[in-house]
């Protein structure tokens, strides 16, 4: 029996209610990836389209080879999507692009090109956006140089969907919410290697946008969780601990000068100290502040406790190997 050949290249591409692009952007990424010299497949995964989608996607799987299509019950969204298309894809480097052909197939080559280079992800700049500039390109570059700053990570197109992406890189990194657009970014926590590249980008020429400003806060939400997945996944005490400090601190210092003051008022010194021990508000804010630093520090531990469940209940290291040498004697 012969063994099946191994896949280079796997195109995942996200499809939502996009029946008039499919057929030319089937023919254009088959002359792409026809043309690279590698074995490759192209996994589209319709996300609960409404419209003629599926059954464009049945004709391109009957006509065109090397093409896989899967189908949601319903819509879950373009991370859910792309997290099946990376669960379905086989090759050794994944590249992702939208269907609408705004993302030009022919920037392949160059992405695989960098990717060859030693690159881990290679992610598109879309560096002449053809999109609007009030409700598209400047909330996005706003939203990138946000990212940028929070993960450490600095791109200037964060929400370009044309990227590529090594396996090893990608396989152990699960999406939720809109979580897609940080690939980059928790692909840095695990070591890898990333690089931007200009890419062309074109103006849509079928239906209209089927993500505009609704999911911003969605996203702004999602950041906060990369953040602390980046800095704090293997130890969450160093952030509540820290924050717990910030009020628990204070209000033990508040507190501690209460009673130096009541010790001082008792002595006979009178003045500030008698004004100090006679205000409740001060005896109420120290213990609440008292109070909240507990809280924190519970929660912290708490969630110390959640961590090592979730590595230990999946056997899940807390590293990620690049490679392993063995002695030849």
């Amino acid at each position: 029996m012969s063994q099946a050949v191994p896949i280079a290249v796997s195109v995942v591409v996200p499809v939502y209610n996009e029946e008039d692009s499919l057929a030319l952007l089937g023919q254009r990424l088959h002359t792409v990836l026809a043309g690279l010299g590698r074995s490759y497949e192209i996994v589209l995964v319709d996300d609960g389209s409404t419209d003629g989608t599926w059954a464009q996607l049945q004709t391109l799987a009957r006509t065109m080879p090397h093409l896989r299509a899967i189908r949601f019950r319903r819509n879950f969204g373009q991370t859910a999507a792309m997290s099946a298309g990376f669960e379905a894809a086989r090759g050794d480097a994944v590249i992702t692009l939208d269907a609408d052909l705004q993302n030009d197939p022919a920037d392949i080559p160059l992405l695989l090109a960098r990717m060859d280079q030693g690159c881990d992800v290679v992610s598109g700049w879309r560096q002449h956006r053809q999109d609007p500039l009030l409700n598209r390109r400047l909330p996005s570059m706003i939203a990138n140089a946000l990212i940028s700053k929070i993960t450490g990570v600095r791109l200037h197109d964060y929400g370009c969907t044309l990227k590529a992406y090594r396996r090893e890189v990608i396989q152990g990194i699960r999406l939720y919410g809109e979580m897609h657009r940080f690939i980059p970014a928790l692909a840095s926590w695990v070591g890898g290697r990333i690089e931007e590249v200009p890419v062309h980008h074109h103006a849509r020429q079928f239906g209209a946008s089927k993500y505009g400003l609704g999911r911003t806060f969605r996203v702004v939400l999602d950041l906060f969780t990369v953040k602390f997945l980046l800095r704090y996944s293997a130890g969450p005490m160093q952030l509540f601990g820290k924050i717990g400090a910030s009020f628990g601190v204070p209000g033990l210092l508040m507190l501690l000068v209460m009673i130096a003051g009541n010790l001082g008022y008792h002595l006979g010194w009178h003045n500030a100290a008698e004004d100090l021990v006679k205000r409740p508000f001060w005896i109420m804010t120290a213990f609440l502040l008292i109070f909240l630093g507990v809280q924190f520090v519970s929660m912290g531990l708490l969630a110390e406790l959640q961590i090592r469940t979730y590595h230990e209940s999946q056997h899940k290291p807390t590293y990620v190997i690049r490679e392993t040498l063995e002695s030849a004697c």
